[in-house]
């Protein structure tokens, strides 16, 4: 099976190093795409959970906060992926098998702290909007307000507006989560080939 997962991620590299040497600007490619991602992302959350906020009041001040929020994402995810990157070529070079699930398992880290990094984004985002708009937020006050979210709907997970909140918040993270799910994908794909095999090994 192990063989088999690290085949899948060789060929991942090989492709990897492949279009990186062959395309011009890449990061500022990739960047790009993760904005626009993150940018389809906070729509698609918002017109899922809260649509009635784009009428009212503050509709303008969450258009305009889409587009920090994204590009703050975005920055994240870049970043993350050639973390990633440099993850797996070490997974790769190692010759233990626990050392080689060791290094992947570390994109779970990647994962918790993109969570924390989704809060700043809005935070950071939604005092800059303010600004923009001359409704001048404190920093201290948004990060309370984000702050009483988060722990509200860590406590009381299945109250209606906080399971709407972590749905807009899984939603933000998705792009960050990419890595992870990729490497169980991975392992989920090369464990199943290995399964196969054997049963046609004894089947024959």
């Amino acid at each position: 099976m192990f063989a088999q997962w690290r085949e899948s991620l060789q060929h991942f590299m090989d492709w990897f190093l492949r279009k990186r040497a062959e395309m011009r600007f890449f990061f500022a490619k990739l960047f790009t795409v993760f904005i626009l991602i993150n940018l389809g992302c906070y729509w698609w959350a918002l017109l899922t959970t809260y649509p009635q906020l784009l009428t009212s009041w503050k509709g303008d001040e969450y258009i305009l906060m889409g587009f920090p929020v994204a590009v703050m994402g975005a920055l994240f995810d870049a970043l993350s992926f050639y973390v990633t990157v440099e993850i797996v070529r070490r997974a790769l070079a190692t010759k233990s098998n626990v050392q080689f699930v060791s290094y992947l398992s570390v994109d779970i880290l990647i994962a918790i702290i993109a969570t924390f990094w989704v809060l700043f984004a809005f935070v950071a985002s939604g005092w800059l909007v303010s600004v923009v708009l001359d409704r001048p937020e404190t920093m201290s006050y948004r990060t309370d307000l984000y702050e009483s979210r988060f722990w509200n709907a860590v406590l009381h997970p299945f109250e209606p507006d906080n399971l709407r909140n972590l749905y807009f918040g899984m939603m933000m993270g998705a792009s960050a989560l990419l890595p992870t799910l990729y490497h169980f994908g991975l392992a989920l794909f090369s464990a199943l080939r290995w399964m196969f095999g054997r049963f046609r090994l004894a089947g024959s």
